[in-house]
């Protein structure tokens, strides 16, 4: 930690050096650095993303949509490196100015119907297919409140705690220990209400379950941040239950494989564009090693 005090100027300007692990596509401005059009297959339903906790809520909800039967639902995912930059052409910026995964376009519509914002992706798929969204308005409204609970909270999560305790360039006590009392605050709003319930938005399996499972769940089994063991994860069983119990629905072992370019190479679907794609697509099956 650095001795002296830091004194904000009075006019903030960019160092393009800054930013820690992600300094190199982090900028205070928007809008394309290059001109590329993105690629599109042969499903009205065209996605753009990467399997990070946001990218595979939507994965998720597809292959759920499939699971129950609805061929519209079929899809084709296609590979945006963020730290390459593919987030930030032309082609993305049209679909999301943001410059976020996930983006999802709609080609079934005339125009096509570009959706945003993960959140946005979850509603607007629910609507269309008339599923994991519940049609009563007090189940609709109690998926909803957990719904963007997820929107607000993550934030703390991955930004905050994940940031300054897993990717900044030093680590520093009080931003840790601040996001970590959030974390752990949040951890346990979970843990209370899944003490009185199966799943966070009832006893329905919704699109609230496969918003926060993706970050929360993530952290409690150690799959993000290798911070479980800092939180005490373990001592949040009801979380620990219904990660668990989320996480053996086989379309969540599907949806979290979409768009995956790092870990197992089994379980790396760089892309994905037919069902058959997870028997014969994985890396593993693409890059198989080589005999010694």
């Amino acid at each position: 930690m650095s001795d002296g005090k830091y004194v904000p100027p009075k006019v903030w300007t960019w160092d393009s050096a800054n930013g820690g692990a992600f300094a190199n596509i982090n900028r205070p401005i928007a809008g394309a650095t290059h001109d590329k059009a993105l690629p599109v297959g042969k499903h009205p339903l065209q996605l753009y993303s990467l399997a990070t906790p946001n990218g595979v809520k939507v994965t998720i909800m597809l292959e759920e949509l499939l699971a129950k039967g609805h061929a519209g639902a079929e899809y084709d995912a296609h590979l945006i490196k963020i730290s390459e930059g593919d987030q930030f052409s032309s082609g993305f910026v049209e679909v999301n100015p943001n410059s976020k995964i996930p983006a999802l376009l709609d080609r079934s519509t005339n125009p096509a119907t570009r959706v945003f914002e993960s959140g946005s992706i979850l509603v607007y798929l629910a609507e269309k297919f008339g599923e994991f969204l519940p049609k009563d308005p007090a189940g609709r409204t109690e998926t909803l409140n957990w719904l963007f609970w997820q929107m607000g909270s993550a934030p703390m999560l991955g930004g905050g705690f994940g940031h300054f305790y897993a990717y900044a360039p030093e680590k520093y006590e009080y931003p840790i220990n601040r996001y970590a009392m959030e974390v752990k605050r949040q951890l346990d709003v979970l843990d209370k209400m899944l003490a009185t319930r199966t799943y966070i938005a009832g006893e329905d399996y919704t699109i609230a379950d496969m918003a926060i499972w993706p970050w929360y769940g993530g952290v409690v089994s150690n799959a993000v941040y290798n911070a479980a063991e800092f939180l005490d994860a373990q001592s949040y069983k009801n979380v620990q239950r219904w990660t668990k119990m989320i996480g053996e629905r086989p379309a969540v072992k599907r949806g979290r494989m979409v768009n995956r370019a790092w870990g197992a190479p089994e379980e790396q679907l760089h892309e994905r564009h037919d069902a058959s794609d997870f028997d014969l697509k994985t890396q593993d099956k693409l890059n198989p090693p080589k005999a010694s």
